[in-house]
């Protein structure tokens, strides 16, 4: 038996799997072998299968047996092994160790890279996955590397001519189920002559 997968975040008493026996005389239902830490109990009549206490999600996979029994003749049995999964939730959003950068780009430099943003998520597997993008600021003359969160410049800059500051609002997003966070930081480049 392999029961869908269930949430870091499942109760106790929350519904598992059922596990049935064909079998000509009523049979009792019993964890046998694989469920050290208790996180499951079995109804002995149902064979429904529930959840004892809160899921620690580095236990998981368990694997443990359940054994179906003659009710009139204890050593005629059959064993199956169930295997439960854990996902893990997205708790946590991204976040930048500074949600303000102050950066210094030189007038008439060719495009080049200006700083790599990096955040924090303290999720593991997709829900911690991050991708970088710019939320807002002139999208012309500024690009992020999607992977990386290099942030670079797109074009040169005249310190005569043109402003000579510009905010960029960076946001980094992980890849949650079932909802994708996002943490944010801007990014104030200085043009200098």
């Amino acid at each position: 038996y392999q029961p869908p997968p269930l949430s870091e975040k499942t109760l106790p008493d929350a519904f598992v799997v059922q596990i049935s026996a064909l079998y000509k005389v009523p049979v009792i239902y019993s964890i046998v072998s694989g469920n050290g830490k208790g996180y499951f109990i079995i109804d002995s009549h149902t064979g429904i299968v529930r959840t004892k206490k809160n899921l620690n999600l580095e236990d998981f996979p368990v694997i443990f047996n359940v054994q179906a029994t003659d009710s009139s003749n204890p050593s005629i049995f059959s064993q199956v092994s169930v295997t439960v999964e854990v996902i893990d939730e997205n708790d946590f959003p991204p976040v930048f160790p500074s949600s303000l950068l102050e950066e210094r780009l030189e007038e008439n430099l060719p495009p080049t890279q200006i700083v790599q943003l990096k955040a924090q998520d303290n999720d593991t597997g997709r829900n911690g996955f991050l991708t970088y993008g710019i939320l807002s600021g002139d999208k012309l003359k500024f690009r992020i590397d999607e992977a990386t969160g290099i942030l670079y410049s797109t074009t040169s800059f005249d310190y005569e001519e043109e402003p000579r500051e510009y905010q960029v609002v960076i946001y980094a997003e992980d890849d949650g189920i079932p909802e994708k966070k996002r943490g944010y930081c801007t990014v104030v480049i200085k043009i200098v002559d």
